[in-house]
C-alpha cells in the first residue's frame, strides 16, 4: 500500500519518494518491518499466550527434556505469518500475480495450522485436526496455485528462441515486418510455457508438456494442465509436510526455514533481472521481482521468530507456522521454476520425510514377516533419532543448520555448474 503512496508521491515530485521504486529499498524496508514485528509485537503476543495458557500439549516420547517443555506457549506461527503478511502489503504491488498467489499461500496454509492447532490446545484433543483435512486443504491450495499458473496470461516467461519454433500465433503477434528482424534466426519473446529448470544441466529446461507428448497435439492441452497441477499439488504437500515433520526441536525449523528462504530470494532476484538472467543463461521471469519483496519479509519474519523460538524456547510455532513455511517454500520455488532444486534446496524436510517413511514401512513389513516390528532409526524423524543417541539439543540443531546451508550454497551455485 505504501509503495502506491509513494508512487502518488512521487509524480508529485516529493523529494525522496523515488526511492521506493527501487526494489533493494522496499526489501530492505521489508526486512526491516518484519524483524520490528516479530521482536516488538511478538512479545506482546506470546504473553498474551501464556495468559490464556496456550499451552504445548507433551506427549511421551520418552525424550530427555521433554517435559521441560511443557506449558510452553504454542501457536506463536501467528508472529510469522503477522510478519510476512504486514511487510508484503506495504511494501509490495498488491497488482502482481504472483504476491496474490504468495499471499493467498500464506492466509490458507496458516488457517490449516491453526484449526489444528486449536483443536490440540482448546478442544485438548491431542490428533489435532484429522490428516485427511490437512491433506484436502494443501491440495486444493496446489490445486488453485497450479490453476492460476497454468492459465493466467500474467504468467509468463521471456526466452530465446527459433523463428522457425513460433507458431503461428506468435509469428502474428509477436514479429513485425521481416525487414525488422535483420535477419535474425532467434527473438527473445515473452510466452505462457510450462517449461522448468534442471539443476547441473547445460541446456537446462525441462518442459510439462513432454511427459504427455505421446498423446496427439490436438488432445494435449487437456492432458498438460492436469499433469502440471499433480505436480504442483504434490510439491506442496510434500515440502508442506516435510516443514511440519521437521518442526521437532527448538529452533529447527525456523533457522531451516530462514536459510531457504534466503536461497529463494537470490535465486527470484536474478530470475527476474534481464542483465543477471541473460548473464547466468536462466530463465528471465518477468514481474517476479516483487517477490524478492516477500522473500525479504520472509526472511525477516524467520530471523525474528527465532529470537524466541531458539533453545530454550519461548514460544513454539505449531502447525500454524510450519504447514504455513512449507507451503510458501513450495509455492515460491514453483514460481521462480526452481522446483526441481526443491530436492537439494529442502535437503533438511526431505530427509526428515524420508526418515519417518522408511521408519513406518520397515516396522509394518518386519512385524508382518517376523511377528514384531522392527525400527532402522532409534525414532523418527530422523532428529529424534540423535535425541535417542544422547546428543544436545542445540548441536543438534546447529548442525542441522549448517547442513541446510551448505544445500543453500549448492543450489545457488548450481546457475553455474551445469
Amino acid at each position: 500500500m505504501l509503495y502506491y503512496l509513494f508512487q502518488y508521491l512521487d509524480k508529485l515530485n516529493v523529494p525522496g519518494a523515488g526511492i521506493f521504486n527501487f526494489i533493494s529499498s522496499r526489501s530492505a524496508a521489508a526486512v526491516i518491518t518484519s524483524l520490528f514485528i516479530s521482536l516488538l509485537i511478538g512479545k506482546r503476543i506470546i504473553r498474551y499466550l501464556q495468559i490464556r495458557q496456550v499451552g504445548e500439549v507433551v506427549r511421551e516420547l520418552g525424550l530427555e527434556g521433554q517435559y521441560q517443555k511443557k506449558g510452553t506457549p504454542s501457536m506463536g506461527g501467528i508472529i510469522i505469518l503477522a510478519s510476512i503478511v504486514v511487510p508484503t502489503l506495504l511494501f509490495a504491488r498488491l497488482d502482481n500475480i504472483y504476491v496474490i498467489l504468495m499471499l493467498i499461500t500464506t492466509i490458507w496454509l496458516g488457517l490449516i495450522g491453526f484449526m489444528d492447532d486449536y483443536i490440540k490446545i482448546f478442544k485438548k484433543n491431542k490428533a489435532g485436526l484429522e490428516g485427511r483435512f490437512k491433506i484436502v486443504g494443501q491440495i486444493g491450495l496446489g490445486f488453485i496455485v497450479g490453476m492460476v499458473l497454468f492459465f493466467s496470461n500474467d504468467v509468463i516467461i521471456k526466452e530465446k528462441v527459433n523463428i522457425s519454433d513460433l507458431t503461428d500465433k506468435e509469428r502474428t503477434e509477436l514479429i513485425q515486418p521481416a525487414a525488422q528482424n535483420n535477419g535474425q534466426t532467434e527473438l527473445v519473446v515473452e510466452r505462457k510455457s510450462t517449461k522448468t529448470t534442471i539443476p547441473f544441466i547445460k541446456n537446462n529446461e525441462f518442459d510439462y508438456a513432454r511427459l504427455v507428448s505421446f498423446i496427439s497435439e490436438d488432445h494435449r492441452q487437456p492432458w498438460t494442465w492436469l499433469v502440471f497441477v499433480i505436480i504442483v499439488i504434490f510439491i506442496v504437500t510434500a515440502v508442506s509436510n516435510g516443514a511440519n515433520l521437521t518442526d521437532g526441536l527448538d529452533g529447527l525449523a525456523t533457522g531451516t526455514s530462514a536459510v531457504i528462504g534466503s536461497a529463494l530470494g537470490i535465486l527470484a532476484y536474478v530470475s527476474s533481472n534481464a542483465i543477471y538472467a541473460n548473464y547466468l543463461n536462466i530463465m528471465f521471469i518477468p514481474h517476479s521481482e516483487e517477490l524478492v519483496i516477500y522473500a525479504s519479509a520472509f526472511i525477516g519474519a524467520t530471523i525474528g521468530f527465532l529470537w524466541y523460538n531458539s533453545y530454550p524456547a519461548q514460544v513454539f510455532m505449531g502447525d500454524t507456522g510450519s504447514l504455513a513455511l512449507g507451503g510458501i517454500i513450495a509455492v515460491f520455488a514453483i514460481i521462480i521454476r526452481k522446483e526441481l532444486l526443491v530436492p537439494i534446496l529442502c535437503g533438511i524436510f526431505l530427509v526428515e520425510n524420508l526418515s519417518v517413511m522408511i521408519q513406518v514401512t520397515w516396522f509394518k513389513r518386519t512385524k508382518k514377516k517376523y511377528g514384531e516390528g522392527r525400527r532402522v532409526f532409534l525414532m523418527a524423524p530422523l532428529h529424534h533419532h540423535y535425541q535417542k543417541k544422547g546428543y544436545p539439543e542445540p548441536k543438534i540443531v546447529t548442525r542441522f543448520w549448517i547442513v541446510a546451508i551448505i544445500l543453500a550454497v549448492v543450489s545457488i551455485v548450481t546457475l553455474k555448474i551445469r
